[in-house]
């Protein structure tokens, strides 16, 4: 049983002023496993003075600093790589294959992060005037629970390497992993007060970094209805916002797809991170004339895909985080059929042979049409919508049809084709066959799937302002 009773903030870990605790569980067997102690709005306040602090004189240092930090930073994430994992397994239930790319993801984002800044000017002539980039201020991120090490590593890493100071509020779900990874960082030796971590809801030590007038900046990664809040609230002192929200992204299977290599790598992008995954590719549109082989493939596949426990390496989707989370998909699933879906595989319950834990069995509607609401609303769990299109203008009508736009996918035996296809396509990133991730490209949604954008120059922008002289 593990009890999670400091933050950190300038420099050091401290006991929250904050007395409200909350119960840590292991969803793979529902056992409580420790509880976390929160901070409050007074731990929320004394987070920001100290990155205020620290901004003057850390807003000065040169790239060389700031890359050398972003260095010492990644590689103290990587020493304990092990222990991270284990800790995602236990809070989490992280499927293993997930477990091995989530902590190098999370030491790689400073690495990318130190290579956009060496090649990143801070200064250039327009004109007759010289505009410099210089750094916000304190910058606050707020960060969800499904990857946990990767947004606080990868909104650390920009506050960096924009030479601002960052607050930082994760889940109060993954406090064994948070206090796990603040070792990590804290032994990488940055200045007092230059990050700070706090554990806390998101109605109260959120709510204050949100409204805030020594915030300069919001950087958030959750749902859409937070983060319309956290905007409304944003505004009052005109923070500068990023926000990456929810996402219903299509899954296009064009009619000349191989299906051996198609269908799988749909499944893989519909049930990454076992569903929990903002750019999970949910909404699989099939073309009519091939819609009995497609169904075929899908049901063949998910029937075959392991459920369980993350200590097994042939698991592909693991628990989801939380009993709530739980109760949440099980009432889509039901939902469903109440629209008149068809289940083709999966539904309610969990998975045979398990009979604790937060397990869902992956699930495939057909007979969806676009505005049901499970085609409509992001489910956050193993659950597919298969949705059938006449000819290419209409499955690019329904891939649009959505108040998200955060990532697509199209799977085509033809490359010209699909980048065609992709090229009309309302979304921030658009993933061809399975295109692996590429870590200097911009991130981040069109329509609700948010504002702004992550990573490379343009999360890097995301955190400077311009500023001209004249003479």
């Amino acid at each position: 049983m593990r009890t999670i009773d400091k933050i950190y903030i300038n420099g050091t870990f401290v006991t929250p002023h904050g007395e409200e605790f909350a119960d840590l569980f292991n969803p793979a067997t529902e056992r409580k496993i420790g509880e976390v102690r929160l901070g409050d709005e007074t731990d929320a306040r004394a987070a920001i003075a100290a990155a205020k602090r620290a901004f003057p004189a850390f807003s000065r240092t040169s790239k060389a600093e700031r890359i050398a930090m972003l260095k010492r930073l990644s590689a103290a994430v990587s020493a304990r790589s092990d222990e991270l994992e284990a800790a995602m397994a236990e809070e989490y239930g992280a499927p293993q294959y997930f477990l091995c790319f989530a902590v190098p993801y999370a030491a790689s984002i400073f690495l990318d992060m130190a290579k956009t800044l060496e090649n990143y000017e801070f200064s250039r002539t327009i004109g007759r005037a010289e505009v410099t980039m210089q750094p916000l201020g304190v910058v606050a991120a707020i960060t969800p629970w499904n990857s946990n090490y990767g947004f606080i590593c990868g909104k650390l890493a920009t506050a960096i390497a924009a030479g601002c100071t960052i607050v930082i509020k994760p889940s109060e779900l993954s406090a064994i992993q948070t206090q796990l990874i603040t070792e990590c960082l804290h032994e990488a030796g940055l200045p007092a007060g230059v990050f700070n971590i706090v554990n806390g809801r998101g109605d109260v030590v959120g709510a204050e970094f949100s409204s805030h007038p020594d915030v300069a900046k919001i950087t958030f990664t959750g749902s859409t209805a937070v983060g319309r809040a956290i905007l409304r609230a944003g505004a009052e002192t005109m923070k500068r916002v990023t926000l990456e929200l929810g996402g219903k992204g299509p899954n296009v299977i064009l009619d000349d797809a191989d299906l051996s290599s198609a269908i799988p790598t749909a499944l893989m992008m519909g049930f990454a991170n076992s569903g929990q995954a903002c750019i999970a590719g949910t909404r699989i549109l099939a073309p009519k004339g091939r819609l009995d082989e497609i169904l075929e493939h899908l049901k063949a596949a998910v029937d075959a895909i392991k459920v369980g426990h993350p200590s097994d390496p042939e698991v592909r989707i693991g628990p989801l985080v939380s009993q709530k989370q739980y109760d949440r998909v099980q009432g889509y699933l039901h939902l469903g059929l109440e629209e008149g879906a068809t289940l083709l595989t999966g539904g309610e319950g969990r998975p045979d042979g398990l009979d604790h834990g937060w397990f869902i069995r992956p699930t495939i509607f057909t007979d969806v049409t676009n505005d049901m609401r499970i085609a409509r609303e992001e489910i956050f769990g193993p659950v597919l919508c298969v949705i059938p299109y006449e000819d290419e203008a209409e499955a690019v009508a329904i891939a649009n049809d959505t108040s998200y736009g955060l990532q697509s996918y199209v799977l085509s035996s033809n490359l010209d084709r699909a980048r065609a296809f992709a090229a009309q396509l309302e979304t921030g990133s658009v993933v061809i066959n399975g295109a692996p991730h590429e870590p200097l490209a911009p991130f981040g949604g069109f329509k609700q799937s948010g504002i702004g954008r992550e990573f490379g120059v343009f999360g890097l922008e995301g955190h400077l302002e311009p500023r001209a002289v004249l003479a």
